[in-house]
């Protein structure tokens, strides 16, 4: 009895006994995301937005519509989703033929432009060139933010000083105002306007990661590191550089919900991608010049134009500050001790 009695103390007593597998810095951070419901609702609609961007030929396919095919005498075509759900509610005593079709036997679920051009498949294919410009753009400016700051941190001195000498410099213009210009001088196309706004907006990403390296540098694996003489690049690549990936992942998902509003807002002052071609921001420039345009019975007539691109882009900026701010306190080992 008294050897049961102290093999089962000894078992207690023993190091790790009783405690599950130790969790990684990034299996907590997973665990403590999947705790938090309005990210995760983020994520979801995130999610269900880039799949509708990558699926946008198929559905409207599907759908027998064309973003760019134009019908003057189907413009202005009024949303056919709302008097559907009014057919399927019982509070509208028509038939559901007469409302799933228009003049010209094709459903427009969202409406229709001046030109007659399906608002859906303009804003499905528009959420490929938006979304798709933010992504590249923030990949990039992420990309030279990262390495651009790590060195200036790293090495400080000198190379810290020309690095904000040229930061300072860059920033001390207004960003929009020299957008405005560069999308003034070349033809704004996507692909120029996704290297420009990647190549002009490193300069955040940079300062955030040098002061955050000036910060893990000084820790003792790194000084360790540096004591057994590894190299300059080992240590910054094996210890600084997955020390900051947390701020690295916060700033990108802000960067990538900035982008999808410069893109917005250039393409709203017609400097940034061009019709035929759709993205959120020129199909709410298109619209601004009809938001007022009534029919002979004194209705308006293109509210819808404007409406469905600013839900759009208001939800999809929404969730990346949601997430952002949802992988802040994930990521942040001190927020999480303090709550």
């Amino acid at each position: 009895m008294a050897a049961s009695t102290v093999t089962s103390i000894n078992a207690e007593l023993r190091p790790g006994a009783g405690l599950g597998k130790p969790q990684t810095y990034w299996g907590m951070a997973m665990r403590s995301l999947r705790r938090d419901k309005v990210s995760i609702v983020a994520i979801v609609f995130l999610v269900i937005m880039g799949t509708l961007a990558l699926l946008a030929g198929v559905i409207t396919g599907a759908l027998g519509v064309d973003p760019n095919a134009t019908n003057p005498a189907n413009q202005f075509s009024p949303p056919y989703i709302w008097p559907y759900l009014r057919w399927l509610l019982g509070l509208d005593p028509v038939t559901a033929p007469t409302l799933l079709y228009q003049s010209d036997g094709v459903p427009h679920w969202l409406g229709t432009d001046q030109l007659g051009r399906d608002q859906l498949a303009r804003l499905l294919f528009g959420a490929r060139i938006s979304l798709g410009i933010a992504l590249t753009a923030a990949a990039i400016s992420m990309a030279l933010g990262v390495v651009v700051g790590l060195a200036a941190g790293y090495f400080g001195r000198r190379v810290d000083d020309v690095v904000m000498w040229f930061i300072n410099t860059m920033t001390s213009i207004p960003t929009i105002y020299l957008l405005i210009i560069v999308s003034a001088l070349f033809k704004p196309t996507p692909m120029t306007l996704t290297l420009f706004l990647g190549l002009l907006g490193w300069f955040g990403t940079a300062r955030f990661m040098r002061g955050n390296v000036f910060r893990v540098r000084s820790l003792d694996y790194t000084l360790a590191a540096r004591s057994i003489g590894a190299s300059d690049l080992r240590i910054m690549v094996q210890h600084v550089l997955p020390n900051c990936m947390a701020i690295i992942v916060v700033i990108t998902a802000a960067d990538v919900a900035a982008l999808i509003l410069t893109e917005s807002i250039l393409s709203f002052l017609g400097l940034g991608v061009q019709p035929p071609t759709a993205s959120w921001g020129n199909m709410l420039y298109r619209a601004n010049d009809f938001i007022y345009l009534r029919d002979a019975s004194g209705q308006f007539i293109a509210l819808h134009l404007f409406i469905w691109p600013g839900i759009v882009i208001s939800l999809t900026v929404l969730s990346l500050f949601l997430l952002g701010d949802g992988l802040r306190d994930a990521l942040d080992p001190m927020l999480k001790n303090r709550k």
